[in-house]
């Protein structure tokens, strides 16, 4: 049995300093029980700095203590912020490859895993660019967000620095040019396919190919890297063009498998996907990987040590990457500038090629 005494009270209230019962239900009421400014309890339950740590630590104990829960409706109301920020992946290259695409998952991840982290919420739009610049401006002018990612330029290059000049919260995964007006963090994928083709014919390529699409920015830098090393070292380059969606990637591989020129011995592909699926149809032919024919691919996802044999990669640095385009995100939203980000490749040899 109980002891017949009502201790309800304790859970909705507390004493201020003058010993006086209030009950904890807002801002005002947990800044007289903490002796302190509605603004400076605000900023404490933030985490902002301006508060010092002891005060900030012990309103944050009371709000703890007595269940307190700012409206955070309110709260972004008045800050005219949302919480929200959109993650968009710009199709216009390729209309058919999908979200579940490995990259754009890995990428994905990182980024909700900062996102999230940072206090934000997260909308995902899969755009299909029809011509004009509707697909952006349909998320930065729909209110509903505090800013935009892009997973990727696509071939929208012209299109995000139009939206740019007038909407700063932008940042984009992808190639950055001097001058350019938007924020991208990326990799050197000029370097990047300079070093798998010179890695290549070092481990005694003499015949090299590349596959994928070069409609989107990156792999068609990626193709000029590999083409100018290869026609420095007087090695034959083919380009071919292989999608990136799923549904087409294996059957176009395959069929490029049985008009291919036998001299090549080297296969360059434009990601990590393209070279697993590259691996499988060598597999079915009979040929041996790395003793007839070596396989680069291009991202260092996980998957790719995980395939038969271990697939020498360039490493994309993807979750430091994220990280950098939400710093360079909340850069912009504070109103500081924010600089794109060229990171360097990094070649991750594994089983694929030979040593060199």
């Amino acid at each position: 049995m109980g002891t017949g005494q009502d201790n309800s009270e304790d859970t909705w209230g507390a004493q201020d300093e003058a010993g006086a019962r209030v009950a904890v239900r807002t801002l005002a009421d947990l800044a007289r029980l903490a002796g302190v400014s509605t603004g400076t309890v605000s900023r404490a339950l933030a985490g902002k700095s301006l508060v010092n740590v002891e005060t900030r630590e012990r309103i944050q104990a009371l709000a703890r203590e007595h269940g307190f829960r700012p409206n955070q409706m309110a709260s972004k109301l008045r800050s005219k912020r949302t919480g929200v920020i959109g993650i968009v992946i710009p199709l216009g290259h390729e209309q058919r490859q999908h979200i579940s695409d490995p990259f754009f998952l890995t990428l994905l991840g990182w980024l909700a895993d900062e996102l999230t982290e940072s206090g934000y919420d997260v909308m995902l739009s899969r755009a299909i660019p029809d011509g004009t610049r509707d697909w952006l401006e349909r998320m930065t002018g729909s209110g509903m967000v505090d800013g935009v990612l892009l997973i990727g330029q696509s071939d929208q290059f012209e299109v995000i620095e139009a939206v740019a000049r007038t909407y700063r919260p932008l940042v984009a995964w992808g190639a950055s040019h001097e001058g350019q007006i938007h924020c991208a963090v990326g990799t050197d994928n000029l370097a990047g396919g300079r070093i798998a083709a010179e890695h290549l014919i070092a481990a005694g390529a003499r015949g090299l190919a590349f596959m994928g699409e070069t409609k989107g920015i990156e792999i068609e830098e990626r193709w000029r890297g590999a083409s100018a090393a290869a026609a420095e070292a007087g090695v034959p380059i083919a380009h071919i063009p292989i999608s990136l969606a799923s549904d087409d990637m294996g059957r176009q591989i395959a069929e490029a498998a049985r008009s291919a020129d036998e001299s090549i011995d080297g296969i360059i592909c434009a990601s990590d996907l393209i070279a697993m699926n590259v691996l499988h149809c060598l597999r079915e032919k009979g040929r041996s990987v790395p003793r007839d024919v070596q396989v680069i691919g291009f991202d260092d996802l996980p998957l790719a040590s995980l395939t038969v044999p271990p697939l020498t990669t360039i490493r994309q640095e993807i979750a430091k990457g994220a990280q950098i385009m939400v710093e360079k995100l909340k850069a912009r939203l504070e109103g500081s500038p924010a600089e794109s980000v060229k990171m360097t490749p990094l070649l991750v040899v594994r089983e694929t090629t030979r040593a060199t």
